[in-house]
């Protein structure tokens, strides 16, 4: 693998990355590493024939989280080099198919992107959570869930959504998402804290089905055809959505 680190952030966390994912997997194409001065810069990557291009925070490229953040990159750039459904299927396409003739909220109309974007991160950290331990990611997915619950408002029926993570459905969803990647790989036992905030989190929105959206997460094929994840795409964001499963076109 070839990546290459520009900028003045920390180089080390990418090139350890590097070595750890290179012990199963391996990237055809040249890895850009860009270090960006804002704090407030998301971790965010793009695919084109020449490479890949991984923009990350200093903040965030400093972290304790860096290498794990770096390997779930790579992941999904080795998801993209292999064609995986999960990385090729246009998540619009999905959408409209799903919501074709339907009137949905904004809100949740930003929420099925999020959504979509859980379904990608099974298969990244399919990947990553086989060359690296998973102690980092269960913490952050720990300590993501409790806050989320701690910014919920006191009386949920009289308080206005400014964004989707203080929405109790969409952290519901997420809940459920981090339980189906714990249960999908047997990272934590049944007593983990994991399990109580995932049940709080159900509470607080009774009108999402948790533990469906827990087992859609948890079941998706390791190796689906493209019509195979485009309607699993499609029927998780018609749950969400409109509550109102149907097949897929």
């Amino acid at each position: 693998m070839d990546v290459r680190v520009q900028g003045t952030g920390p180089t080390e966390p990418f090139l350890s990355a590097r070595d750890l994912f290179e012990t199963e997997y391996d990237l055809d194409r040249p890895v850009w590493v860009y270090v960006r001065e804002d704090p407030d810069e998301r971790t965010w990557t793009s695919h084109d024939a020449e490479g890949h291009d991984l923009s990350i925070s200093r903040q965030a490229a400093s972290s304790a989280m860096a290498r794990e953040l770096a390997l779930h990159e790579f992941a999904h750039m080795h998801r993209n080099e292999q064609a995986h459904p999960s990385h090729t299927q246009s998540t619009e396409e999905a959408l409209y198919l799903a919501l074709s003739g339907r009137s949905v909220e904004r809100r949740k109309l930003t929420h099925c992107y999020q959504i979509a974007n859980h379904m990608k991160d099974i298969y990244a950290d399919d990947l990553t959570l086989s060359v690296a331990p998973a102690d980092k990611l269960v913490a952050f997915l720990e300590s993501s869930l409790a806050t989320a619950l701690a910014d919920r408002p006191a009386d949920p029926t009289n308080w206005t959504r400014l964004t989707p993570a203080a929405d109790p459905e969409i952290t519901a969803v997420n809940a459920a998402f981090a339980l189906a990647l714990v249960e999908r790989h047997g990272l934590v036992s049944r007593d983990h804290r994991l399990y109580d905030l995932a049940h709080a989190a159900a509470q607080d929105a009774p009108g999402i089905r948790f533990e469906r959206f827990k087992d859609r997460f948890r079941s998706l094929a390791d190796d689906p055809g493209e019509s195979e994840y485009r309607k699993a795409l499609v029927d998780v964001t018609r749950e969400y959505a409109i509550d109102e499963p149907q097949a897929a076109d």
